[in-house]
């Protein structure tokens, strides 16, 4: 496994794309030049071992050397061996609501950024308990299965959104039924599924895929967020409101937090419902539900010992830089022979 020391080095590849561009503006720049001064066979004239082929074959060779280098500046590691540790915690499975309804701001930035603010903060917590994610609207889909890779759950939990799933709508059940999935019946450990939602279900069997994820000891805890009065849907381009989401009637659409359906289906399992409207309190009362539920030891791997990559990657950078010096623009015998460019015909 990979791990880099200072990732924020690796946007220095960026400049790879920017180099190319200007080199390709600065070339048909100079074509156009030479073609009014000159032409093609007046330039072999004057400089007959011009090499076009080198030209561009010392632009790659920068490029891998600004490839490397950044990669040197990251410090690559890689996980020289795996152990097993002993761990004691519960399984936590986050069903987070991505539909359109979820881009209402009754509060603050919006229902969605709420929720993963939520979430993210929840984890911040957790010491050894294993997490997975699942993404929903009018279909459920896997994010994230269970693990105890934090770092990995926030990543993908940054990059969720409303535009992730093309299904609209509201389907709970869904998100049940595949969280349900996640658990390991054969390991005796607290089963947890949290939904934060705005509860707005747009199907009417969230309550039997409740009871059935309660008969498998999955206990549901629910989170609202949004205001019972509701709020438009913005639909905004480049961060600027330019309308409000309509319905077939023309008619601004009024998403509204629905606590009954999630209450209910929280207290089938023995679950509770939170209100989200404040981050502080929903984070102390699942501090206190986990310190509640019993913890169970479990078994996991992990790489514990990591080796230092980088040099490898500076060796190739200099490679690199050695043949970069060494490579001349003037044409060797041997290109001239292979003719890549055409150049002897275009000189007849």
């Amino acid at each position: 496994m990979y791990l880099f020391d200072n990732p924020s080095y690796l946007y220095l590849t960026l400049i790879i794309p920017i180099v190319i561009i200007i080199n390709w503006f600065y070339m048909a720049w100079r074509n156009k030049i030479q073609k009014y001064f000159s032409n093609n066979k007046l330039l072999d004239q004057i400089s007959p071992n011009r090499s076009n082929f080198k030209l561009n074959l010392k632009l790659v060779l920068e490029l891998f050397i600004i490839l490397f280098l950044s990669i040197a500046l990251a410090n690559p590691k890689i996980g020289t061996e795996l152990k097993s540790i002993n761990r004691e915690g519960v399984d936590i499975v986050f069903a987070i609501d991505v539909s359109k309804s979820m881009l209402a701001e009754d509060v603050a930035p919006n229902r969605l950024e709420k929720s993963k603010q939520i979430v993210n903060q929840i984890i911040n917590k957790l010491t050894s308990d294993r997490v997975g994610i699942v993404a929903y609207a009018g279909k459920a889909f896997p994010q994230l299965p269970i693990t105890t890779d934090y770092s990995a759950a926030k990543m993908f939990l940054s990059n969720m959104n409303t535009d992730m799933i093309s299904s609209q709508g509201t389907a709970i059940d869904e998100a049940i039924q595949l969280s349900t999935t996640y658990f390991d019946e054969d390991i005796n450990t607290a089963k947890l599924l949290i939904i934060i939602s705005d509860g707005e279900d747009h199907n009417n069997s969230s309550l039997d895929i409740a009871k059935m994820a309660a008969q498998r000891g999955i206990k549901i805890y629910t989170i609202g967020v949004g205001k019972e009065k509701g709020s438009p849907i913005p639909m905004k381009k480049n961060g600027i409101t330019q309308n409000y989401k309509r319905d077939n009637n023309n008619e601004v659409v009024i998403t509204k937090l629905n606590k009954k359906v999630l209450t209910d289906i929280a207290e089938i399992t023995q679950g509770t419902f939170i209100v989200g409207q404040n981050t502080s309190f929903v984070i102390n009362e699942i501090d206190k539900i986990l310190l509640e539920t019993e913890k169970t030891e479990f078994e996991s791997t992990q790489f514990s010992d990591y080796e230092d990559q980088f040099q490898l990657f500076i060796f190739i950078a200099l490679i690199f830089l050695f043949l970069e010096i060494f490579l001349f623009e003037s044409k060797t015998s041997w290109i001239k022979k292979l003719n890549l460019f055409n150049d002897n015909n275009a000189a007849k």
